[in-house]
């Protein structure tokens, strides 16, 4: 017989283990499927591994350039098999333990766990492995993995993506990043100061293509001076390898051929969704080249199963997944379900300096031939940023007649920090009049936002 649930769960990420904990605290009876580690890719090969990194490297160039400030630290080296081992205590202490921990964990939350892959006989039941499930209403919260672009070659050359590159047995000489979003430029900024020649090759005219291009432009110019190579424009013909050396073979935006030599490439170049064994379409869930098409309650087409997170949304960031999947938890036993509230999220490329969105950019509002103010304020006019060092950077705020924002951008140290009030603002329609005639403490990075405010209200 099949063991019968409430709400089954599929994939143990951001959307789905938040679902399921929300489910259970409301009375009912969950079951979760998890075919790998719990915690999904944003703990196990994503956002914590790879801040713990980035941490790791900023803190050594900072130690690499603090004779600026007067400080003579000695010659700082890195130790990647200890580097490597925090990033494994990091992710143990994140998730409670070790993976048997980890599901354990879950169990006493009163969740019924199952390990493996999940496919749908009906759209009431899956099977585990040999053991059939039912439930009155399913979340398939299984995500996206690296997208590995036709390139010719490359699959014989060998590749890396987030997985491997989060837990490198050791690092390489040199490191070609295919993709320049900010998977791509986040890793490349972090290898890159560990003591790794890093080059961007992105096909697109520019790197970080969705945000303010003014923006993307300045933290281009930035890694290019810590000696980042960036080519955009490029596109790769072939790669090869000649002994342990992987050759990428390409032409740059100007179509002058020209070759890369690597020890490493790391793919970066989009995501795609994880849906094969699923069985959705023999059960008739409708889906995408991107994933799984549900409506604004993330809903899909059959009223009892609902997809979150990173397989039913372009907004593939953590804290979007664990909002849906908390909404799905409620809607899915709701008598009237809720919307998904797409208003003011943000998001962050946590380079240094961070660079932080919010709403639309500049392009986007041109585009749409929407009336607009802005203001922007470079750091090297707040106090704080000038005595800590870290002026390189800026703010814009674009905003209606009322004085509503309608986009932010921040490049900035600690810029997602800088961003939340902001989104608190956006969010809840206050004005930047409102946060011009707030006192905020000094000397903060924060005056900077009263300062760009206090430009639009004057303007």
């Amino acid at each position: 017989m099949a063991e019968k649930f409430d709400l089954l769960v599929i994939g143990d990420g951001a959307a789905g283990g938040s679902a399921a904990s929300a489910a259970v605290k409301a009375g009912k009876r969950v079951a979760l499927v998890e075919k790998h580690k719990p915690g999904g890719t944003c703990l196990n090969y994503g956002c914590d591994p790879t801040k713990t990194l980035l941490n790791c490297a900023h803190r050594l160039y900072q130690a690499r350039h603090d004779a600026e400030f007067g400080l003579q630290i000695g010659q700082a080296q890195p130790d990647w098999p200890v580097i490597r081992a925090r990033v494994h205590s990091v992710i143990d202490q994140l998730r409670g333990g070790s993976l048997e921990q980890a599901f354990e964990n879950i169990r006493q939350e009163g969740v019924t766990v199952f390990r493996g892959e999940a496919c749908f006989l009906s759209p009431n039941r899956v099977r585990v492995g040999q053991q059939e499930i039912e439930a009155s209403q399913f979340l398939i919260a299984t995500g996206t993995v690296a997208a590995v672009p036709p390139v010719k070659g490359l699959r014989e050359a060998g590749f890396i993506t987030n997985v491997e590159a989060v837990d490198l047995a050791e690092l390489p000489e040199n490191l070609a990043v295919i993709g320049g979003g900010v998977i791509g430029i986040e890793f490349a900024q972090m290898f890159s100061r560990l003591g790794v020649k890093v080059t961007i090759l992105e096909h697109g005219p520019n790197i970080l293509d969705t945000e303010d291009q003014e923006f993307a432009n300045h933290l281009r110019q930035l890694l290019e001076k810590e000696g980042i190579k960036i080519l955009t424009g490029a596109t790769i013909n072939e790669i090869r390898t000649s002994q342990t050396v992987k050759i990428l073979e390409l032409v740059d935006q100007d179509k002058r051929p020209l070759e890369i030599k690597a020890g490493q490439i790391l793919v970066a170049a989009g995501r795609q969704p994880v849906l094969e064994g699923l069985g959705l379409s023999e059960i008739g869930v409708q889906t995408t080249e991107h994933g799984i098409k549900v409506d604004q309650y993330l809903r899909t087409n059959l009223p009892n199963i609902w997809a979150a997170g990173d397989i039913a949304d372009p907004l593939q960031f953590t804290h979007v997944a664990e909002e849906q999947g908390e909404l799905v938890a409620a809607n899915a036993f709701a008598t009237t379900p809720k919307p998904f509230n797409r208003r003011a999220i943000p998001w962050v490329a946590f380079t240094q300096p961070e660079l932080a969105h919010l709403g639309q950019t500049e392009e986007e509002l041109k585009e749409a031939k929407k009336p607009y103010r802005v203001a922007r304020l470079n750091f090297d006019e707040v106090e704080r940023a000038v005595t800590d060092g870290i002026t390189a950077g800026m703010v814009k705020i674009l905003a209606d007649e009322q004085g509503l924002i309608l986009g932010a951008h921040i490049l900035a140290e600690h810029g997602g920090e800088l961003i939340a009030p902001l989104v608190l603002m956006m969010r809840h329609n206050l004005t930047l009049d409102q946060l011009s005639d707030t006192i905020l403490p000094y000397p903060t990075l924060s005056m900077s936002l009263g300062k760009v405010a206090g430009k639009l209200k004057k303007s």
